[in-house]
């Protein structure tokens, strides 16, 4: 009911802004114009991950793991993530690979997802998030790492929490992304590995069967 209430004006305010921006030229206005569709973006992406992680608490079970291509996934973060991160001034690197994990699409789609965001959230200018796919026998180890803030010791247990949020780095998010990474995760029944140290970075790692073993 919140999502069909909230998407009907949100949509209205994205179709506005579409119409404006064929219409504005002016520099200062294109500005102006520029950060409302910023918002606007956001407010849709906090909307999504409300719906996700109530859709997760509730799931309980019926899904169906596949083999799922890792290079799509990875293709569509590119071009999705790519724009964000150019504008913050980090580097985005996401390394090719030919792996196929035992899996499901959209909710693995969103955990990457999420892990990246966080990670350029947590990036300072000039810093680096790298995705990678590692193979550790039966499993790939798909690991997002960066260069950024860190996180404390005493606060690793905690950071899968919803609504917990470290610092004051992103003002505008809600603290939901890594708790529907976590859920998500243990739906599929794949595994969830954080490494960090303050001021140096982190490494989040998901850990899913080879498809080659369904």
């Amino acid at each position: 009911m919140v999502s069909h209430d909230l998407r009907q004006p949100l949509q209205l305010i994205i179709s506005a802004q579409e119409l404006l921006a064929r219409r504005v030229t002016a520099s200062p206005e294109r500005e102006h114009l520029e950060c409302s569709e910023r918002a606007s973006a956001q407010l849709a992406e906090q909307l999504d991950q409300l719906v996700d992680a109530l859709h997760l608490h509730k799931s309980t079970g019926g899904i169906r793991p596949e083999p799922v291509p890792l290079q799509p996934i990875l293709g569509r973060l590119a071009q999705q993530l790519d724009g964000a991160a150019r504008r913050k001034g980090v580097c985005l690197r996401l390394l090719s690979t030919s792996a196929a994990v035992t899996s499901h699409t959209a909710l693995l789609d969103s955990i990457l997802r999420n892990l990246v965001r966080n990670a350029l959230d947590h990036t300072l200018p000039g810093g680096r998030v790298l995705v990678c796919c590692r193979r550790r026998g039966a499993t790939f180890r798909i690991e997002v790492r960066d260069n950024g803030d860190g996180i404390p010791p005493d606060k690793l247990s905690t950071v899968f929490e919803p609504f917990f949020r470290l610092g004051a780095t992103r003002s505008d998010g809600l603290g939901l992304g890594l708790f529907i990474v976590k859920r998500a995760v243990e739906c599929l029944g794949h595994r969830i590995e954080v490494r960090s140290a303050p001021h140096r970075g982190s490494c989040f790692a998901v850990i899913a069967q080879d498809a080659k073993g369904l």
